[in-house]
């Protein structure tokens, strides 16, 4: 793997704050008003996005749009759809019949801040204004389309949601790498491909930086979803803003406890350099995504 040195990817990720702030403001200025009524439910909405994160897919959207020559304005819908989804994904993932994990991004989960009722239909809400979100502010007929589809197609059943579907089912069953690979090729990696095809597809990419993107996309997906795996054995519940340890408590199938750690960091490191060999065509304007690529797998928190 093409090593950064660890305080230089540091830098780069600080160097990323104004593409997270300018992603917030447009979050701020286009979610309903705390006052909005019934003002529970916006107000609930609110705190799950703002409750902290590192907006990692919402920046990926917008580096994507930017290797292929677009502006970081036209990603901008698609970026802030794309944490909608990942923020009601989240609240779901917190709830008793879930997870059941009273905390995330180091603060009470929205059931907790709030109450279960609420935090399900905030979840609801920001699931349901993503898309409204993209038909509103995107002016190309064609293009609020193809990103409607493909973040549907990321998030629903035979994506995200499908995902944990299977990631519930498979509590308990025996170390099996085929039904891991499956669950987390759709639990975790495939909103993170939707939101470079999507940054593509803002950016108006054609065939070839589209199909390279994606590329990237599966493979820096997945070496999330290991690195996640890794961290909720070796990382504190003060690194990671929300309860460890209970992947192995749940018996859930993860990288580690099928392949062991060891195995899980060699393949995320692979994965990085594969993710890296598909952007060669942008030459040095997909840096930032080499970048952010190396950073995800040696982040700590």
């Amino acid at each position: 793997m093409p090593k950064s040195a660890p305080e230089n990817l540091k830098l780069f990720w600080e160097g990323l704050g104004d593409v997270r702030q300018a992603v917030d403001r447009r979050l701020d200025r286009w979610l309903p008003k705390p006052s909005d009524p019934p003002a529970r439910l916006p107000q609930a909405m609110r705190y799950s996005v703002f409750a902290g994160g590192k907006r990692i897919r919402p920046i990926l959207a917008v580096l994507a749009c930017r290797a292929v020559g677009g502006t970081d304005q036209a990603a901008m819908p698609a970026a802030c759809s794309i944490e909608c989804i990942h923020t009601y994904s989240l609240i779901h993932d917190d709830l008793p019949a879930m997870d059941d994990d009273d905390f995330r991004r180091g603060k009470p989960s929205s059931h907790k801040a709030f109450d279960e009722a609420t935090a399900i239909l905030a979840g609801d809400a920001l699931l349901t204004f993503a898309f409204e979100l993209l038909t509103a502010k995107i002016s190309k007929p064609t293009i609020a389309a193809r990103l409607v589809s493909e973040l549907a197609s990321a998030s629903g059943w035979a994506g995200m949601v499908g995902g944990q579907m299977a990631d519930v089912l498979a509590e308990g069953a025996a170390p099996n790498e085929h039904e891991l690979r499956f669950i987390h090729q759709r639990k975790t990696a495939a909103l993170i491909r939707a939101a470079l095809r999507c940054g593509a597809i803002s950016g108006g990419a054609d065939a070839d930086q589209h199909a390279a993107l994606t590329t990237y996309a599966q493979k820096v997906g997945l070496a999330f979803q290991i690195t996640d795996d890794i961290l909720d054995v070796t990382a504190t519940s003060e690194d990671i803003g929300k309860t460890t340890g209970k992947d192995r408590a749940s018996k859930k199938l993860t990288f580690p406890a099928v392949l062991g750690i060891e195995k899980s960091r060699a393949e995320a490191e692979d994965l990085v350099v594969g993710a890296s060999a598909a952007l060669k065509q942008f030459g040095p304007a997909a840096e930032p995504l080499r970048n952010l690529a190396e950073f995800i797998v040696v982040r700590t928190s």
